[in-house]
């Protein structure tokens, strides 16, 4: 399969920013000049710790894990990203710096990904995207701290309920390992409260 697509597959983003704020045509040629298609493969990492975090992500198809290794070797899942959404180590993109996360594909996953010098550059030529992104960026800073308050203050089963009403379309798509990771529990406890949900218990 080829992992660097040759298909014009530029038309979903150029959807995606086209809800948030119209594009002019020298834009849209912008955008299709500096976001490159690639493949990764299911259990292909897009990053590894200790990597610099280059790429900004777009998923077109697919689903991206982010997460962080324990010394003794658990996963602790901070992000899924799926069509439509995007997927990066937000630290080590911009500052430059080596990544303690890794990114993975849980599928064969389709993305339209931009280097960090080429999004510098698409601000400079483009001064809307620099308001696009900044909004891009605002939203995932606020999603992570909502996510950050949910560990601390929030029941499992508050989580879990929270995590079905936000990725109601990975219900069929994740393992039961893969959902436990993401709310800080075990794959057994998971079940536990799986089970109680289907017969109304609280």
């Amino acid at each position: 399969m080829d992992k660097n697509p040759k298909t014009d597959s530029s038309q979903p983003l150029l959807d995606y920013f086209s809800t948030l704020i119209p594009l002019n045509q020298t834009e849209k040629d912008l955008v299709k000049e500096k976001f490159r298609p690639h493949l990764f493969l299911k259990r292909q990492f897009a990053l590894q710790h200790g990597d610099v975090c280059e790429y900004f992500d777009f998923v077109v198809r697919g689903c991206l894990r982010l997460y962080k290794a324990d010394e003794k070797g658990g996963y602790h899942v901070l992000q899924f990203a799926t069509e439509n959404y995007w997927m990066l180590d937000l630290t080590s993109f911009h500052k430059r710096t080596k990544s303690v996360l890794d990114i993975d594909a849980l599928e064969d996953t389709v993305v339209l990904r931009i280097a960090y010098n080429d999004l510098i550059d698409l601000y400079v030529k483009a001064p809307k995207f620099d308001r696009i992104f900044r909004v891009l960026l605002e939203n995932h800073f606020m999603q992570q701290q909502e996510r950050i308050g949910q560990l601390f203050s929030s029941t499992a089963e508050e989580r879990y309920q929270s995590f079905l009403e936000t990725y109601p379309h990975l219900l069929n798509r994740l393992s039961q390992v893969q959902v436990a990771s993401y709310l800080g529990v075990t794959p057994e406890f998971l079940s536990r409260i799986r089970n109680r949900m289907a017969k109304g218990e609280k």
